[in-house]
């Protein structure tokens, strides 16, 4: 009973230290160090958002995006951003509007949405526009074999090196509103909103 009791101290000490650390990435833009970097799949995240039948609002996510970002601190206008996004791995709280976004279409018809096999989306910037910690990203965006601009309201979030496998790290959040109807998706517009309010969350670990 005696050691038991003397352990207790340090039972409620470990989530204490864990909360008193500090983050690994902070919003210092020292940190960041010219290279090529990657994306962590794992944490990299586009939310969309559409209007339904003006009630609310319905949202959902695409996980596993891969690309890459060359960026030089210092000639921030020269950076390139290429990212692929995983339109099959579409993600909802509904199993049933889920299976809707990849169901084929009626009798060998269009599909609503992405049909049962979509190709990955791609987003390549064009041009990069940075004013301290933020910048407008234009670029193409390929969604639904169709190529249109769109830009990204970008915004750096942190910096430093990944606790676990310690790469240098960098995050950035950014937002976009693009038409799903120019991309060749317009089932239920305007009930079902056209604008698509997109949430982006990127963490890059640099390659070389």
């Amino acid at each position: 009973m005696r050691k038991l009791l003397c352990a207790l101290p340090l039972l409620f000490a470990v989530p204490l230290i864990a909360q008193s650390a500090p983050q690994p990435g902070t919003m210092d833009v020292a940190r960041v160090t010219a290279g090529t970097y990657n994306t962590d799949p794992s944490h990299t995240l586009i939310g969309w958002r559409v209007s339904h039948f003006g009630f609310n609002d319905y949202f959902g996510i695409f996980g596993d995006v891969t690309g890459t970002l060359i960026l030089d601190p210092a000639k921030l206008n020269e950076a390139k951003v290429d990212i692929t996004i995983p339109v099959s791995k579409v993600t909802t709280a509904s199993a049933g509007l889920t299976g809707h976004l990849l169901r084929a279409g009626k009798d060998g018809g269009k599909a609503d949405f992405f049909g049962p096999a979509p190709t990955d989306a791609k987003f390549v910037s064009t041009s990069v526009v940075a004013n301290g910690t933020t910048a407008k990203i234009t670029g193409n965006l390929t969604l639904n074999g169709v190529t249109k601009p769109v830009m990204l309201d970008t915004k750096f979030s942190g910096a430093g090196n990944n606790p676990f496998n310690r790469k240098a790290t960098v995050g950035f959040h950014a937002t976009s509103v693009m038409k799903r109807s120019e991309f060749g998706i317009g089932y239920a517009v305007p009930m079902i909103s056209d604008d698509v309010t997109l949430d982006i969350s990127v963490a890059f670990e640099k390659a070389s």
